[in-house]
């Protein structure tokens, strides 16, 4: 039987794999994160690719190996995770009362073949006061967070509108992930074998 493995680390990516009713095994990938490309949806599905790749090298043979990036972008300006809660309150500051976009690269990849995608969300938020933002950061939550907040948890008082798919802020486009899995013959036969 094949497996389906998830390349990532977080817990919101794998929440959402299980909410689709797949049964997987998480193996992070530790390969170093380095951004390629010309634009947000070049740079995540790189990095997706570089995630995925690195594990199926590793897996058996058989398996399909799911790996994922989000990246925030505003104004030709890439927001990723910030490095500290300094930098947290800066990229807050710059998102607050505008219209960014969320960017979540998807590579799904088997023996003999890749598929790689991406999923793009606008998100609007509210404008904010310094005193709110630097309440939130202390709570700790945008600290794993691209862009620095979580439309799932706390940072959803910030979020006025979005546009395009939720589960994509959230981290994972589960959605589009199982349409593609369910249009090829192999990967709908592994799913059928992998599902709770």
């Amino acid at each position: 039987m094949s497996k389906i493995i998830l390349a990532s680390a977080s817990p919101r990516r794998r929440e959402l794999l299980m909410q689709i009713g797949l049964k997987f095994e998480i193996i992070p990938s530790q390969k170093e994160e380095k951004m390629q490309g010309n634009s947000p949806a070049q740079i995540v599905m790189g990095l997706a690719m570089d995630k995925a790749e690195d594990i199926f090298r590793r897996a058996e043979s058989d398996a399909l190996v799911i790996g994922a990036d989000t990246i925030v972008a505003l104004d030709n300006v890439i927001l990723g995770k910030p490095k500290d809660e300094a930098d947290a309150l800066k990229m807050l500051r710059f998102l607050q009362g505008k219209t960014h976009q969320v960017y979540t690269g998807v590579c799904m990849v088997m023996a003999d073949k890749t598929q790689v995608f991406y999923e793009k969300t606008d998100v609007t938020m509210y404008p904010a006061d310094e005193e709110q933002l630097t309440e939130y950061i202390r709570t700790g939550e945008p600290m794993d967070k691209a862009g620095s907040y979580a439309i799932q948890g706390r940072g959803s008082v910030f979020i006025r509108e979005i546009h395009g798919d939720y589960n994509n802020v959230v981290g994972l486009p589960v959605a589009q992930i199982w349409q593609r899995l369910m249009r090829d013959e192999m990967t709908r036969k592994i799913v059928i074998e992998n599902k709770e």
